[in-house]
């Protein structure tokens, strides 16, 4: 019986993925063998030695602190696109936020009431200090075209918008000019949609200096991190007409309240056929790996495509080791085990090496992090 604990929330959609004549689910759980997390911070946490997989329901993984993990042998999943949808349908209302002024306009209205009769009169003498420019022919840039950029920018293109792209990874999108320059990119947007993550190359990226790329009035939409804007250039531009408004999801104390931004509370995911997404695709990939070893969309360790049957099958996750696979199997035939598969790739110094054999066999010179072994 495998012991999964939550640390959220947990869509029973989700759930229902382990099967409960192999799985315990709960909150209070000691020694999990897996963890089920949404936004629980736990990097502060500490690991029991018989945890070996954590997986995010959604895809950024700030909230776990993953080179602890790979140090310990854990593997850490998260759900690229399970929630893309539901990120892009915000995104898009962005835009509208950013143009509009729809929430200065929701609130001044509010004020109205109880103004009887001369509501009317006074809506229409009001209104005009919410104008805003349309979106159909601007421009909008969007750096990152993965799940969610790339839907972002259809969204776009169907509402009329031009698109220039970035990302590093992507050659070719149809209908969006890719430039291979995020200056280009600034020069061109009169909206920016920001669409990666967050790491040591890209935080503060928005910042004094590139802001000075930018279009004045440009429009900055961040449903990403908040942490990839530099809040006091978005400020000092919000505040000199360089940028002309900003949409987050991620909004800081000194951005509440201020003049052009439009702060939402992290609803980016929050529907309930995003959570059930990210939930059931969570489950999924942590029962395949504790059940089989099989790795899909780890961020931490490599992607292993595992055979349904096997007879014995010795998992170890390891430091890079480009002849690991070879001592591996030379360990095997050592022990008199015939090897009938062997599967072996490395990621971000992190090495995950798969050996099917006909009986067990003992490997534990070879060092790994830590070693598992299956049967049936």
């Amino acid at each position: 019986m495998y012991e999964i604990l939550t640390l959220n929330k947990i869509s029973k959609v989700g759930l229902a993925e382990l099967d409960p004549a192999k799985y315990t689910c709960g909150d209070a759980i000691a020694a999990p063998d897996a963890i089920l997390v949404r936004s629980a911070a736990m990097h502060d946490m500490p690991l029991d030695p018989k945890t070996i997989a954590i997986a995010r329901a959604g895809a950024g993984v700030n909230n776990i602190p993953v080179p602890a993990c790979s140090e310990q042998g854990v593997v850490v999943f998260n759900t690229p696109g399970a929630n893309a949808n539901a990120v892009k349908e915000l995104v898009l209302c962005g835009l509208f936020l950013a143009s509009r002024k729809i929430g200065k306009a929701l609130d001044w209205a509010k004020t109205l009431k109880g103004e009887g009769d001369a509501v009317g009169k006074l809506v229409e003498k009001g209104k005009g200090a919410f104008a805003g420019p349309e979106i159909l022919g601007k421009t909008l840039g969007v750096i990152g075209l993965g799940a969610i950029g790339a839907m972002v920018a259809d969204g776009a293109k169907a509402l009329g918008m031009e698109i220039v792209g970035y990302d590093p990874f992507v050659s070719a999108k149809d209908g969006v000019e890719i430039v291979t320059d995020l200056a280009a990119l600034y020069a061109k947007a009169d909206y920016i949609t920001l669409h990666l993550p967050l790491n040591d190359a890209t935080r503060g990226m928005i910042n004094a200096e590139t802001f000075a790329q930018m279009k004045d009035g440009v429009r900055i939409l961040n449903f990403a991190r908040g942490e990839l804007v530099d809040n006091d250039a978005l400020l000092a531009a919000l505040e000199s007409g360089k940028a002309a408004a900003y949409v987050t999801d991620f909004p800081t104390d000194a951005q509440l309240g201020a003049e052009g931004v439009t702060a939402i509370p992290h609803l980016g995911a929050s529907t309930p056929e995003s959570e059930d997404n990210c939930a059931r695709m969570a489950a999924a990939q942590v029962a395949a790996y504790l059940e089989t070893g099989s790795i899909k969309n780890s961020v931490n360790f490599p992607n292993a495509a595992l055979p349904a049957d096997f007879t014995v099958r010795t998992c170890f996750l390891h430091k890079e080791d480009a002849d690991f696979g070879t001592k591996a199997a030379a360990a095997a035939a050592a022990a008199g085990a015939q090897v009938q598969n062997l599967c072996t790739a490395a990621k971000k110094g992190m090495g995950y090496t798969v050996v099917d054999t006909d009986k067990a066999f003992d490997a534990a010179a070879l060092g790994a992090i830590r070693t598992r072994v299956l049967g049936k």
